[in-house]
């Protein structure tokens, strides 16, 4: 069976007039004639009543019809998706990003987007740094955000900017009273951090072990803004990127003066594999804002 004779079928169905359905077609009244016949030898049952010069749907047309309608109008559907996909000015961006960019950085990077993008609509995901990049190889991804770390080929990245990591401290604590601060004067305090598996957290435990100080670890979660509510709430210290999204009216962020620390975020994505034209506008949009942020 033939997309084309589906077409025919739906077209002489309506009409219900050989010559007239053959005139709209743009083809013979034969070759229509001859597209008809060879459907109803591969249904195996006849779909016209054909009388002289007039013709109808029998039952079994009647009901092969509508199985045809919803065809064609799964296909005109598909196609209406498929060019919103590839319209620049359309279609959705899959998104992957750090669970620490969620608060403030990707929020405000799409909202600068839509400023000249409105048509163009983000499907989110936050995750861990490796659980993203599976993403990213299945195509269930279009681009993330992630921290610097070695990715095998077909993956690229490309960094886009760095952040310093700081202490933070319960605003009460007596550190709070200090300017800067060493690693080696949190050695025995309380930490709260990210949960392991976490991009950050794993840059941190690298931290530690080579310091060769082995934290006490009270709370792990799984958001900056939770981690830095546990600290607040002066239930222990920890080490987090410098944000604006840290509240500090109840705790005080300290410079790390012994180690230069900092974590590197960029943009990765599957060489190779397609991306719509709306992520590629999304793509370049990310590189071009970076590309003048840093250069400031």
């Amino acid at each position: 069976m033939e997309w084309q004779q589906l077409e025919y079928f739906q077209v002489l169905a309506k009409i219900q007039h050989m010559t007239k359905s053959a005139q709209i077609l743009s083809i013979s009244q034969p070759a229509l004639s001859r597209s008809i016949a060879r459907l109803e030898d591969e249904l195996g049952v006849p779909l016209f009543e054909r009388q002289g010069r007039s013709i109808h749907l029998n039952r079994y047309g009647e009901m092969f019809v509508k199985r045809v309608h919803n065809i064609m109008r799964e296909y005109q559907d598909g196609l209406s998706e498929i060019q919103q996909v590839i319209d620049p000015n359309h279609g959705e961006v899959s998104l992957g990003f750090l669970h620490t960019l969620g608060t403030n950085v990707v929020p405000d990077l799409i909202r600068h987007f839509r400023k000249e993008n409105q048509n163009i609509h983000f499907s989110l995901k936050q995750n861990h740094t490796h659980l993203q990049l599976l993403e990213l190889k299945s195509g269930d991804l279009d681009l993330c955000l992630l921290a610097d770390m070695d990715v095998e080929k077909p993956i690229q990245w490309r960094e886009l900017w760095r952040e310093k990591l700081i202490a933070i401290v319960p605003s009460s604590h007596p550190l709070a009273e200090k300017e800067s601060i060493t690693i080696r004067e949190l050695e025995n305090e309380s930490f709260v951090l990210l949960k392991k598996g976490y991009a950050l957290r794993i840059q941190i435990d690298e931290l530690f072990n080579e310091k060769t100080i082995e934290p006490k670890i009270t709370f792990e979660g799984d958001e900056v803004a939770t981690v830095a509510g546990f600290v607040a709430a002066g239930l222990g210290v920890s080490i987090l990127p410098d944000g604006d999204d840290l509240d500090q009216k109840r705790i005080t962020k300290l410079p790390i003066t012994d180690v230069n620390v900092e974590r590197i975020i960029g943009m990765a994505w599957s060489d190779g594999r397609y991306l719509s034209p709306a992520a590629q506008n999304f793509q370049q949009f990310i590189f071009d804002y970076f590309d003048e942020k840093n250069a400031e």
